[in-house]
C-alpha cells in the first residue's frame, strides 16, 4: 500500500474507487488501524460514486510510531482523569486532525467529505473547525464531544478495553485481546460470525501491533478533554450517526454531538442506527453507507447552488 508524507509524519493509505469522483476520507478510532473499515463496506461507497480512501492514524498500523515518547502508564493516567487531575500527553487531537490535513494535501484533495468512527469522528470534528475549507462535508459515527457530563462506558466495556495489552510478538494474544473487545462493545442484534472474527483479528494483529502507540493515542483523548467548544464551532455540514446499542460510547453521546452543533448555529442531523454497537456490523452496511453517500451528495448540491 501507499504512504502519505503529512505533517512530518508517514501515514500508510489504501484507495477505492474513481480519482475522477467525489472524495471521501475515512479516519478510524483509537488504537486500530485502517482495515477496520470493510473493504466490502469502502468498495459500496465507492460504487455509490465516491472516491475512498482509508488510513492508519499516527501509532497506529503501518503509519509512523512515536515511540520516542515511550508508553503512558495508563492506570495512572485514568487515576488522574477521575480525579479532575491535568494529564499531560506527547499529542492531542489537533495534532491527528494535522495530520489528516496534511494527508489531503498529500492527496491532492481540495475538499473531502470526511467521514470519521469514535476517535477518528474526534479527529474529524476537530478537522471540520481547524480547516473547514477543506472539508466538504462531516460524517460523525459513535463518537462524543468529551463532555464529562455524558454517560461514560458500560462496566464491561470499559473492562475490556482497558485489557492488558499482549506481549509483543505474541499473535495469537493480540487478536484474542481484539477480539474480546469487539465481542464486549459491538452490537447484540447483529453478532459478529465467529469464524470471521476471528480471521479478522488474527489478520489485524499479524499486520501491526502497536500497544504502545494505543496507549497514547488514548492518552491524547483524555488529555484533549472536552471539546464541545470546539464542536459549538462547526459550520460544514454534518451528520451524526450513532448505535442505540453502543455500550463504549453510549447514545447520549452521539446525540450531545449535534446538539452541540445545533447550538452553535451549525446544521447537524443526528441519526441512531437500530442494532449498532460500537461497530459496523454486516448487515448494516447498506443503510449506513446510504445515509453517508446521501449526507455527501446533498452537501455536494448545497455547495454547487
Amino acid at each position: 500500500m501507499p504512504r502519505a508524507k503529512a505533517n512530518g509524519l508517514f501515514l500508510e493509505y489504501e484507495a477505492f474507487g474513481n480519482p475522477a469522483n467525489p472524495p471521501i476520507l475515512l479516519i478510524m478510532g483509537q488504537g486500530v488501524q485502517m482495515i477496520l473499515w470493510p473493504e466490502e463496506f469502502c468498495a459500496m461507497l465507492a460504487d455509490k460514486g465516491f472516491h475512498v480512501v482509508r488510513f492508519d492514524n499516527r501509532d497506529a498500523g503501518l503509519s509512523s510510531q512515536l515511540d520516542q515518547y515511550g508508553t503512558p502508564n495508563v492506570t495512572l493516567a485514568y487515576l488522574k482523569y477521575m480525579l479532575f487531575l491535568p494529564l499531560r500527553a506527547p499529542y492531542l487531537i489537533d495534532d491527528m486532525a494535522r495530520d489528516t490535513a496534511g494527508l489531503l494535501d498529500f492527496l491532492g484533495f481540495g475538499r473531502a467529505h470526511v467521514v470519521g468512527a469514535s476517535m477518528g469522528g474526534m479527529i474529524a470534528q476537530n478537522l471540520s473547525v481547524l480547516f473547514p475549507e477543506k472539508v466538504a462535508s462531516l460524517t460523525s459515527i459513535m463518537s462524543t464531544t468529551g463532555s464529562r457530563r455524558l454517560p461514560g462506558p458500560t462496566q464491561r466495556a470499559m473492562k475490556a478495553l482497558m485489557q492488558k495489552p499482549a506481549r509483543a510478538g505474541d499473535v495469537a494474544g493480540a487478536a484474542q485481546r481484539l477480539k474480546t473487545l469487539v465481542r464486549a462493545i459491538g452490537s447484540q442484534t447483529y453478532p459478529a460470525d465467529e469464524v470471521e472474527l476471528t480471521q479478522f483479528c488474527e489478520r489485524h494483529a499479524k499486520r501491526a501491533q502497536t500497544p504502545a502507540g494505543s496507549a497514547r493515542q488514548l492518552l491524547a483523548i483524555a488529555a484533549s478533554g472536552d471539546r464541545t467548544p470546539v464542536v459549538r464551532r462547526i459550520r460544514v455540514p454534518a451528520l451524526v450517526l450513532h448505535g442505540n446499542q453502543d455500550p463504549l460510547l453510549q447514545p447520549p453521546c452521539g446525540a450531545a454531538t449535534a446538539k452541540a452543533i445545533q447550538e452553535g448555529g451549525g446544521n447537524a442531523r443526528y441519526v441512531e442506527v437500530e442494532g449498532m454497537g460500537h461497530d459496523f456490523p454486516r448487515p448494516l452496511w447498506p443503510k449506513i453507507t446510504d445515509l453517508i453517500a446521501e449526507h455527501c451528495r446533498a452537501a455536494d448540491c448545497a455547495k454547487e447552488s
